[in-house]
């Protein structure tokens, strides 16, 4: 895997949700950084360990989440080392219970697959169905890396810009919560 500077040149081979992303940030003058790991989807831990080795940064976990009903979803961005407690989370988001949304879900409203989804994701739920989570711990990281809507590319990019730029960008505004990875 190499490290890129911004978009890639050719965008050939690339899905249109990948290729949204890139222009969104583009769109938005993000400075960014990228590897492209078309041969090693990052659905493994040992393929997140050598992306995160050639950003210089921890990608986070990013859980799709949704309510009993099923009427209410949620994005968690969390860091990816730490474990994630359901009912933490349903306690303080006041929520009686919470599980995985399912893939037709996630598809239908942030146009991805699973093991594909990030923030950047956020760009095709134009109807703000989806609430975005974020754990403080991932706000104290200088740089967020994240997928660009496909898990054989990942970037890096100022978690300042995600804050201040890309998500007022997007109309998204997160509720920031406080997990310790235990019940």
């Amino acid at each position: 895997m190499e490290l890129f500077q911004g978009s890639p040149a050719d965008m050939g081979g690339r899905s249109e949700r990948e290729i949204r992303a890139y222009r969104f940030l583009d769109s938005l003058g993000i400075d960014f950084v990228r590897t492209d790991h078309p041969d090693r989807p990052a659905t493994t831990m040992e393929v997140c360990a050598d992306v995160d080795s050639v950003l210089g940064v921890h990608i986070c976990k990013n859980l799709f989440l949704c309510n009993r009903q099923k009427t209410d979803y949620y994005l968690l961005i969390m860091p990816g080392d730490k474990p994630f407690k359901t009912k933490e989370l349903s306690g303080q988001m006041g929520i009686s219970r919470l599980s995985f949304a399912d893939g037709d879900a996630m598809q239908c409203y942030l146009d991805v697959r699973p093991g594909s989804v990030s923030v950047l994701a956020l760009l095709h739920d134009r109807d703000h169905r989806v609430r975005l989570v974020i754990d403080e711990d991932v706000l104290g990281e200088e740089y967020f890396g994240c997928h660009p809507c496909e898990n054989t590319s990942s970037v890096r990019f100022r978690t300042r810009d995600l804050t201040e730029r890309i998500l007022p960008a997007l109309g998204v505004d997160p509720v920031i919560v406080r997990l310790t990875g235990e019940t």
